[in-house]
């Protein structure tokens, strides 16, 4: 079993959701969980509700109709067959009780708690698209909800995962369903609390998704699908000579992601490393490149160095005038 992530420049567009259908068929595949986000900038858009539902204002809906009008349009452009018609109704409806929702809940209380319940729309409403899609395409899939996967404490908006629940659900889903079909699709960033609310794991969260359904299940790797060669050296947005790093360890990788490598979640690593998974980087503009490959091997770690470039940052350096503590029976 192998796990696929894909981000929101990866389904950006209807050409982006058809990318995802040629990668799966090249790579002939077979018992494959993919982990999809929201559409590309999706989920700041839901903020921008989410902050309009809170100001009371009035733009709420039309920044509502934005967002539907954003994936109707990528359905239109996807779409040949009738199988559209069922999908727009589908997405319209989740739209009509987002709407309803907001409506009969005001004043909101807890920003946290509605974050997680609208935000998360996003990605619900993705996966349905690229599912849908791949039917179409006579690609033997099916569609998972997140929620029953994946189980939670109820810390809203940074949800600490259940790792026996999470590791029970996975097996018992996933498992099953992969006696029948070859492609299970499901949503990055979110999960459910003991009371089957939604929860969500932290900003660009659908990263640590991969590596938690990777870690319950014990794939054989998992791969992030991103607009990238592979994993590089340096941010190419600040230095022009990058150098993909073709292979390097966990725990480099957990350090390059801790600092600001904006590439991998830093929670991501940790489940994978305990199993031993290796996980791969590769660009989905060039998916038959070999991208780059984080695992236990760490030959090659101090072979490149790494540059993290953070702005707004202050370095606080302390020092003392008072030398005379430097005497000869103290050195």
């Amino acid at each position: 079993m192998k796990v696929f992530k894909f981000g929101g420049a990866s389904v950006k567009n209807a050409e982006g959701v058809k990318n995802i259908a040629t990668i799966l068929l090249q790579q002939n595949a077979n018992n494959i969980v993919v982990v999809v986000s929201a559409m590309g900038k999706t989920t700041n858009a839901f903020e921008k509700v989410l902050t309009e539902y809170f100001n009371n204002s009035k733009n709420t809906l039309e920044s509502l109709n934005s967002i539907k009008h954003f994936h109707i349009e990528i359905i239109n452009n996807l779409f040949q067959t009738e199988i559209k018609v069922p999908l727009i109704s589908e997405i319209s409806d989740i739209f009509e009780n987002i709407s309803k929702y907001i409506y009969n809940n005001v004043p909101p209380i807890n920003y946290d708690f509605e974050y997680d319940q609208i935000v998360s729309w996003g990605e619900i409403i993705s996966t349905k698209i690229v599912y849908s899609y791949l039917l179409e395409q006579n690609i033997n899939s099916k569609w998972l909800n997140a929620k029953e996967l994946i189980k939670t404490d109820s810390n809203y908006r940074n949800a600490k995962v259940n790792w026996e629940l999470t590791c029970k659900n996975c097996n018992s889903l996933i498992t099953k369903s992969f006696k029948k079909i070859n492609i299970i699709i499901t949503q990055g960033f979110i999960g459910s609390d003991t009371q089957n609310n939604t929860t969500t794991l932290g900003r660009e969260g659908s990263d640590f998704t991969a590596g938690i359904i990777a870690h319950a299940i014990e794939a054989t790797d998992v791969t992030i699908w991103k607009d990238v060669p592979g994993l590089l050296n340096a941010d190419p947005k600040w230095f022009d000579d990058t150098v993909k790093l073709n292979n390097i360890s966990y725990h480099e990788a957990i350090e390059l992601a801790y600092y600001g490598a904006s590439v991998i979640h830093p929670k991501t690593i940790q489940p994978i490393k305990t199993k031993n998974i290796p996980l791969f980087v590769k660009s989905f503009l060039n998916p038959a490149e070999n991208g780059s490959v984080i695992n236990n091997n760490t030959s090659e770690d101090s072979k490149i160095p790494s540059f993290i470039f953070r702005v707004n940052q202050i370095l606080i350096s302390i020092s003392t005038d008072d030398y005379t503590f430097i005497v000869e029976e103290n050195l």
